[in-house]
């Protein structure tokens, strides 16, 4: 199931299991599987713990995890699963030391933090929490500091107006935040339409993309994903 710009009405439900899309992806050549929970960002529960641990058992491709991860006992669930790395979302946010705690705790290379943003009136990047239900004052920027000196490595980073929109992602938003924190590894997700707008963000020095519905809707040849794909 795929959202457009996070909106829950505005669903888009796709007839393939996830196990079909992992062994699909796999045969591409790809090494790591990013896979959100929307029932676990919506309400915080786990009713989807079952195929994710299905995935991530599977030991093909590395499983990446977000959505509704808000305290210790998810997070440990999650790893003890097989997932390789879980996604943090708005915990980041409202529970800002705990965080800091797992990062601590499990490392930060197993920790991705997720912030999802909307540009203001002075294109100034704020943070949107809970499923992007609530908006907050607080900048992307400033949000990254909370953690620069707790070993932060990974940040997934949505531009939510153009996420499922195929509109193209914001690539200056990308460059700023690379220049702003050259050491992060930038995962960039939302509107990414064709390969092109992976190579404008490897340009700008973006370590990974997020893709769901261009995937899904196979609006980007193999011949033109192998050059990202690093066992094609």
């Amino acid at each position: 199931m795929r959202l457009l710009r996070g909106d829950f009405d505005a669903e888009t439900r796709y007839a393939v299991e996830p196990r079909d899309l992992l062994a699909r992806y796999r045969a591409f050549g790809a090494d790591w599987l990013h896979v959100v929970d929307l029932d676990g960002a919506r309400t915080g529960g786990r009713a989807n713990r079952d195929i994710i641990g299905e995935l991530a058992t599977q030991h093909t491709l590395k499983v990446q995890v977000g959505g509704g991860l808000r305290d210790t006992a998810a997070v440990t669930q999650a790893f003890d699963a097989g997932v390789a790395r879980v996604v943090v979302g708005s915990a980041a946010v409202t529970q800002a030391p705990q965080v800091r705690a797992w990062l601590r705790e499990f490392g930060a290379q197993r920790i991705v933090l997720a912030f999802d943003v909307r540009l203001d009136a002075d294109t100034i990047p704020r943070v949107a929490i809970h499923g992007w239900r609530e908006q907050s004052q607080l900048s992307l920027w400033s949000a990254v500091e909370n953690f620069a000196e707790f070993g932060l490595e990974h940040v997934l980073c949505t531009d939510v107006s153009r996420d499922g929109a195929l509109a193209g992602p914001n690539i200056d938003l990308y460059a700023e935040a690379v220049q702003r924190f050259p050491r992060i590894e930038w995962q960039a997700s939302g509107g990414i339409r064709h390969a092109q707008d992976l190579h404008a963000l490897a340009a700008v020095g973006a370590r990974a993309a997020i893709s769901g519905k261009a995937l899904l809707e196979d609006l980007i040849p193999l011949a033109e994903l192998r050059p990202f794909l690093p066992n094609a």
